[in-house]
């Protein structure tokens, strides 16, 4: 009885998870750029940024900073939401009144490539262009940046 009932879960985990692999990838990859958002503090920087410029400085960067942290603290909740319940559907995105699908940067920076064998062809060299440490907020030092 144990081993049927092992076999027959066994089964269910696998069906649960083969079943539409391409949405279930969508929402793990989603998911995980969204749980890594409290490292990254894109959210947290352009709500700083947005408040400053259109609240004024006086009120703009106090209210961008409580906006930013709890939009921080949504999309790392988001992502965590979505990495647990990626096997199951619907695989679109959520909370799209709140929070972008995507994270968001400040207007003023836009990342890129990470500076790194596996993007970059030459090897000759060792280095060919890309952010150095885009995990640390602020950080805009490129190499060769074309």
């Amino acid at each position: 009885m144990r081993n049927k009932s092992l076999i027959l879960s066994s089964l269910a985990a696998i069906s649960l998870l083969a079943a539409g692999c391409a949405g279930t990838e969508e929402k793990l990859g989603r998911g995980l750029g969204n749980m890594t958002e409290i490292v990254t503090g894109g959210e947290f920087t352009r709500s700083i940024e947005q408040g400053g410029l259109f609240d004024g400085t006086d009120v703009g960067l106090g209210t961008g900073f409580v906006k930013g942290f709890d939009r921080t603290m949504a999309r790392t909740g988001l992502g965590i939401y979505e990495v647990v319940t990626c096997p199951i559907p619907p695989y679109d995105p959520e909370w799209t009144d709140y929070l972008a699908p995507k994270p968001e940067y400040p207007d003023a920076y836009a990342p890129r490539k990470l500076s790194d064998s596996i993007f970059d062809t030459d090897h000759s060299l060792g280095f060919s262009g890309g952010d150095v440490a885009p995990w640390f907020p602020g950080s805009r030092f490129t190499i060769f940046d074309n």
